[in-house]
């Protein structure tokens, strides 16, 4: 697994890749980055993975200073990532915020996307969740908090959305480090306060006519997400919805051998959709 890094139209887009094949691109959502992906992408052999980070998250929060950090508008900067490496027809897998990116760019440039796989994605009107219009609303006041409060904020995200708590310990370590070393909760605030629940619901109506090959999978315990969602993917997809049972929100990180055989298993129906006949 490899650190990539490109400028595309004087912006400094950063990715993680491993492999050959279908394109498998894997995006992440809030409050984490390409890491979340870092126990699946080892397990996802034969395709060619590339884990985008979002502008302003990560390793890129500097470069999303004074950039629109909506969800419609991360969908243009992948797809600009994705021409500037010629790459089309790819997979998309989408968590949380990420799983928004990729409704969006599948429904703007379906020459892009050759298959949609959400897990505990945004969709619809599903969020922002109450957790994040909370500090969304107290934006004036954590900007100014010590980093430690910062810490807290993502640590509380993480015990909520972990249904393995060893798993969330790893996660808090791996997540606030960028934000430690990029502003702190500043730098999350900045991220909160660019969410536009409009950016989903304006593609709705049209993830019934996307016609390629879906999975949903879902924790279906998780507080943020409801499952109910995820059924509501799955029948507007025409997706099979695989559930976790028990599972909370951050599924990459706590089942990421569920993950990866859904992903290759999709991978396998697009490569069969695109075969002559």
């Amino acid at each position: 697994m490899r650190s990539e890094t490109a400028n595309v139209k004087g912006v400094t887009m950063r990715w993680l890749e491993q492999g050959e094949g279908l394109p498998v691109v894997l995006l992440h959502g809030i409050p984490t980055s390409p890491t979340l992906w870092r126990h699946v992408m080892p397990k996802l052999e034969g395709v060619r993975c590339l884990a985008f980070e979002m502008i302003g998250y990560g390793e890129s929060i500097p470069a999303g200073v004074g950039q629109d950090l909506s969800i419609s508008h991360q969908a243009e900067y992948l797809a600009q990532w994705m021409d500037h490496l010629d790459i089309s027809g790819a997979l998309l897998v989408g968590h949380d915020l990420g799983g928004g990116v990729a409704q969006i760019t599948a429904v703007r440039r379906p020459d892009l996307c050759a298959g949609l796989l959400l897990t505990n994605a945004i969709g619809y009107d599903s969020w922002p969740i109450p957790s994040v219009k909370a500090l969304s609303a107290g934006g004036p006041i954590i900007s100014h908090l010590p980093g430690a409060a910062g810490k807290q904020i993502l640590r509380l995200l993480m015990i909520r959305g972990h249904d393995d708590k060893a798993m969330a310990a790893e996660s808090l370590a791996q997540h606030w480090q960028p934000y430690a070393r990029h502003g702190g909760a500043a730098s999350l605030i900045r991220q909160v306060e660019a969410l536009d629940v409009h950016d989903t619901l304006a593609i709705q109506d049209a993830l019934p006519g996307l016609a390629i090959p879906a999975r949903v999978v879902w924790g279906a315990a998780d507080p943020f997400q409801k499952i109910e969602y995820g059924e509501r993917f799955a029948r507007d997809l025409g997706a099979p919805l695989h559930r976790i049972d028990g599972g909370l929100h951050f599924t990459p990180e706590d089942h990421p051998d569920v993950l990866a055989e859904q992903i290759l298993a999709l991978a396998e129906e697009v490569r069969h959709a695109a075969a002559p006949l």
